[in-house]
């Protein structure tokens, strides 16, 4: 949650002695390994990358970063020896999550910074010592190095054989880094050999896939095409901070794509380990490193620029010689990824990894980071309009081309070319085969009018199909990321034609323009634009709503406010105690109700912040029913956006350079009953069974240094009573369909196995071991499809709802009943040209592309358990609060 708010008095005045490291006589032995601007460099191809050093205003930034986080944060937790000591932990673990590279000789060689960070950066003068910073990232991109050339020469000498009962630790996070560079290199090739293994095993189902394709002509069946979203992808090496960067936002964790990953088991990759994994999947806010600006990222030179690659066809390899080729590129692509770094990126995460000592949702915001952050809340972007992916053989490819964009009007580009270089205007052409996503993505996005020409290949051509295409740059609304509705119908037991309402609300977002920009952001507002889709669905006579929140990791709490007036007539939404222990009420002050009727709200575990506070509102208003996981996300804590210019100036007016900004917790939020949504978060009246249920991994828990739940007096307002006179039949209905709901017996089994697959830790790494728990995770896949293509069509009606059909007279045509339900499961977001990357597609992992193999069968219907269960209750409350008996039809 943000507020937003002016710069405030800083006090900059501090003063510190510059203290120098604390050294032990005789260092810890350093293990020997090649230096990493020679050898170890060379023989990963690394062209001998130049160790990073700290910029000229970097040593400002960190110093007034650590003063605000001081001086300012909610906590006032002052930066002595022993939040030093915690900074130095929180670095190396982002660095190194996994605890792979560092050696134990490496942390004994930067120990003595332990208890000396706070010094080093509160330094003389006010310019903080970041050397430490560029040290150890350093020492990590050469341990990457290292790994990398080991990796190579393994796949390029060893033979791999998958027949003993070895099992592998994937999940290394709390383990001990190992001891020196021998036992780092066990570990890389424990983890090089569950890679391969991942490689034959998809090799192996891509075989069956096409014996059953071949099978199903013969008997002369159809296909019926498939238009699925591809299953969840785990992060990847050197991905960018998680994405979901819109005002307090909270994405949800891994365990909520776990039902939709495991049919597509097998094209699961393990990462390499990266920098900002670990803030990967932590559902706290951070920063988009590709984020959509004003300006274009910096453009190399032509000299510099490496040249476009050959044409000619490749011979055609063995299957082995196929994986070792796969994986050698996978490996060095990532460790490119890292020597595309420079200082800022280093700071980035440093003083992120400071920020997060404090609270897991205070952030360092780089000019790029923070250009992203205006983005998500703006839902618009500067750009192209094309969503992009980079596939294993390290193409940028069209993914998808996004309504109104550039690329899309021009009819110059379609889904699936590859694009492999990118020129500014009359400048030379950039070579980006091989270039991390978000760094192609600085080059193709750029200010509005200007000009940006991309060298193609197109869809399943060659090299020599090359060609030029010129796009100028405009404005792309994200209108798919907006609020939008569906109107459904059913009968009731009398015939009678019900309808219901489902608003389903993404974020909370609103007008945000932290730096100015020169290209004004359309007007967006969260609750004017739900409001339109409920005048749309009063107009068309619905007698309930759903309002789904399950994906709405937060935005504004303006919006939150005023979306929970629509609802209510006037009174207190939320509380907020000041550091000082001041209480103040946020109020809705308008007296006009837009929609009186039966509310059900459809929470998740992914359901954070500003999601909480109108849920907790209404539960405790008595207004609104709360259906969802057993419990929303947790996070009861109010940031705010202080950009760091106007202080940086104070201290040095030279200073040009824009030097970001700090996202910094300064409040917390309670809800009008008094109890904090922090950490326990809100719980629902009706709770379903999920995985997300059964997973410590999820929530504001889950994450490091959490802000207590506490709780204050309860404020002043109406309790509407809409709920408890209901509650007990509605939950022993809901119950009852539950134990007999096919769906459910589903999520059910998924349980028991996620809760089998937690104790035991380890995966076998044994072929015939992984090829019969794959065989019978697609049996089950099978089997569960077979079923729903089984189940009668539903009597029902679903009618999608857009903000721009919403003012029109009518009603589209219906959807499909195949598409009348979504999978609850959110697909990965992909990265557009101008805009954010994403924590996957940023990476270098590829978003599986569809697989026409997978069509060899028609598709089986998606069925969003949580909200057809929500349609029954809504249906059950309905009748109920009317004194009248009304069922659905069968489903």
């Amino acid at each position: 949650m943000i507020e937003r708010i002016t710069a405030r008095a800083l006090l900059l005045l501090l003063s510190a002695t510059l203290v120098l490291p604390l050294r032990s006589a005789e260092p810890a032995k350093r293990d020997s390994v090649p230096a990493l601007w020679s050898d170890a460099g060379q023989a990963a191809g690394t062209n001998c990358v130049r160790p990073i050093a700290p910029g000229p205003i970097d040593g400002r930034v960190a110093f007034l970063t650590a003063a605000m986080l001081e001086k300012n944060h909610y906590l006032r937790l002052p930066f002595d020896s022993a939040l030093s000591s915690r900074f130095f932990d929180t670095y190396l673990d982002t660095l190194d999550p996994q605890h792979m590279h560092f050696t134990q000789g490496d942390i004994a060689e930067f120990e003595h910074y332990r208890t000396n960070l706070n010094r080093l950066t509160l330094g003389e003068g006010r310019v903080a010592d970041v050397r430490p910073a560029c040290e150890i990232y350093n020492r990590f991109f050469e341990r990457l190095s290292q790994r990398t050339a080991y990796a190579e020469k393994l796949l390029n000498t060893e033979k791999f054989t998958f027949d003993s009962n070895e099992r592998i630790v994937l999940n290394r996070k709390g383990q001990p880094f190992p001891q020196d560079l021998a036992a780092a290199k066990r570990i890389w090739r424990e983890r090089l050999r569950f890679e391969y293994l991942q490689e034959l095993l998809s090799k192996e189902a891509a075989r069956k896939k096409k014996e059953n394709m071949a099978a199903v002509k013969a008997s002369g069946s159809t296909r019926t095409s498939l238009d699925s979203h591809p299953a969840g992808t785990p992060p990847a090496p050197g991905g960018a901070v998680a994405s979901s960067t819109s005002t307090g936002t909270c994405p949800p964790g891994t365990i909520l794509q776990m039902a939709a990953a495991a049919a597509k088991e097998q094209r699961s990759r393990l990462p390499l380990q990266s920098p900002k994994e670990a803030a990967q999947w932590k559902p706290a806010p951070a920063a988009a490193p590709g984020a959509a600006g004003a300006q274009a990222g910096p453009t190399p030179s032509a000299e510099a620029a490496a040249p476009l690659r050959a044409a000619g066809p490749a011979p055609r390899k063995t299957e082995a010689e196929e994986i070792v080729a796969t994986l050698n590129h996978r490996y060095h692509r990532n460790l490119r990824f890292f020597e595309d770094w420079n200082n800022e990126d280093v700071l980035q995460i440093y003083l992120t990894a400071l920020a997060h000592v404090y609270d897991p949702h205070s952030d360092y915001l780089g000019r790029q980071q923070l250009e992203g952050f205006a983005m998500q809340m703006n839902l618009s972007l500067f750009g192209i309009g094309a969503e992009l992916t980079l596939s294993d053989d390290g193409y940028c490819t069209i993914r998808r081309l996004l309504p109104g964009g550039p690329a899309i009007k021009s009819n110059k580009l379609k889904e699936n070319d590859r694009v492999v270089a990118v020129a500014q205007g009359d400048q030379a052409p950039v070579d980006i085969v091989d270039l991390s996503l978000n760094k192609a993505v600085q080059l193709i996005r750029g200010p509005k009018g200007t000009e940006v020409r991309l060298t193609i290949i197109p869809a399943g051509g060659s090299d020599a199909d090359r060609r030029v295409i010129s796009l100028v740059r405009d404005e792309i609304p994200l209108e798919e990321q907006a609020a939008k509705a569906k109107l459904i119908e059913l009968p009731d037991f009398e015939g009678r034609k019900l309808r219901l309402g489902v608003i389903d609300l993404p974020s909370f977002y609103s007008t945000f323009d932290p730096v100015n920009t020169k290209d004004k952001p359309e007007q967006k507002s969260t609750t004017v634009d739900v409001a339109r889709l409920l005048k749309k669905l009063k107009q068309e006579k619905v007698e309930g709503v759903v309002l789904d929140l399950r994906h709405n990791g937060g935005g504004s709490l303006e919006e939150a406010i005023k979306l929970t007036g629509l609802f209510i007539k006037t009174g207190p939404v939320v509380q907020i105690k000041e550091v000082d222990g001041t209480i103040q009420e946020a109020d809705d002050t308008d007296p006009s109700v837009l929609y009186d009727g039966p509310l059900i709200v459809l929470t998740s575990r992914g359901s954070a912040s500003a999601s909480e506070i109108v849920a907790g509102a209404l539960q405790d208003y008595g207004r609104a029913l709360i259906v969802g996981d057993r419990s929303t996300h947790g996070k009861g804590t109010v940031q705010s956006v202080n950009q760091l210019r106007p202080y940086m100036r104070m201290m040095d007016s030279s200073v040009t350079n824009d030097p970001g900004a700090l996202k910094l917790t300064i409040k917390k939020f309670y809800r009008p009953s008094g109890a904090s949504t922090q950490l326990r978060g809100v719980v629902p009246d009706i709770i379903l069974p999920s995985l997300a249920n059964e997973s410590k991994d999820v929530g504001e828990s889950a994450l490091e240094n959490p802000l207590a739940w506490d709780e204050i007096p309860s404020a002043k307002y109406d309790h509407l009573n809409r709920v408890d006179p209901y509650l007990a039949e509605l939950r022993r209905r809901s119950a009852e369909r539950v134990a007999s709901d096919k769906e459910y017996s589903y999520v059910r089994e998924d349980v028991q196995r996620f809760i089998k697959q937690q104790a035991d830790k380890t995966v076998s790494l044994n072929e015939q071991a992984r090829l019969k728990e794959s065989e019978d995770q697609q049996a089950r896949n099978k089997a569960r499809d077979n079923e729903r293509r089984a189940r009668p069509e539903p009597s029902e009606k679903v009618y999608e709802l857009t903000l721009k059909l919403a003012d029109e007279p009518g009603l589209p045509a219906p959807v499909p009943w195949t598409n009348t339900a979504v999978a609850a499961a959110s697909p990965h977001p992909a990265t557009s040209a101008g805009a954010s990357t994403n924590s996957v597609a940023a990476a270098g992992t590829p978003i599986p592309a569809e697989d026409p193999e997978d069509a060899a069968e028609p598709p089986a219907p998606a069925f969003d358990a949580p909200l057809l269960e929500a349609e029954h209750i809504l249906v059950d409350y309905i009748g109920l609060t009317s004194k009248e008996t009304v069922a659905t039809a069968g489903r």
